[in-house]
């Protein structure tokens, strides 16, 4: 299956983001931040998500994913709201700097929204430098945000506007 987008890591490897195999599992990409307990049924939660596979040089080392999110009633209050899980093989790598930003500068050309979102655990140290290496801004703490298995957590907020890739030089 053909790429829809593409870029390169600092030293070099393709990352590609493209539309899943019929029937292909998406790449196990769980961690700490991943332990839920049990789980909403999707429609009662975002609704419709979108997911790509990431690959890098040729092979599926994780996968993003998008919501819409809405902050008033107008088309002009929406944001896309974004996600990514890597293999731990890929961590560390800047695969997943790269794969977040090709999403958001794709969300924003492709669509009327001004905005794309993301956050991550307050703890999470790799994916704040992933963010802020992808161009992303960050915008302040969501106390008690998230429910895990172990307690509450915070997260820390990030987005990415329309404009942000002509300041940032992306």
């Amino acid at each position: 299956m053909s790429a829809i987008l593409e870029g390169r890591t600092p030293t070099g490897g393709v990352v590609i983001l493209r539309p899943p195999i019929d029937g292909e599992p998406l790449p196990d990409s769980s961690s700490e931040y991943d332990e839920w307990g049990e789980k909403l049924p999707l429609s009662q939660t975002a609704g419709h998500i979108e997911r790509l596979v990431v690959e890098c040089d040729g092979i599926a080392v994780g996968h993003v994913g998008w919501h819409r999110v809405h902050y008033g009633p107008n088309l002009g209050s929406c944001a896309w709201n974004i996600g990514i899980g890597l293999t731990e093989s890929a961590q560390g790598r800047g695969i997943g700097s790269v794969a977040q930003g090709l999403l958001a500068r794709y969300l924003l050309v492709t669509s009327p929204l001004d905005r794309v979102e993301a956050s991550t655990d307050v703890t999470n140290i790799a994916e704040q430098r992933a963010l802020e290496k992808a161009g992303f801004t960050r915008e302040g703490v969501l106390r008690s945000a998230q429910q895990r298995v172990d307690g509450r957590h915070d997260l820390y907020s990030y987005s990415f506007v329309r404009g942000d890739e002509l300041r940032s030089g992306l």
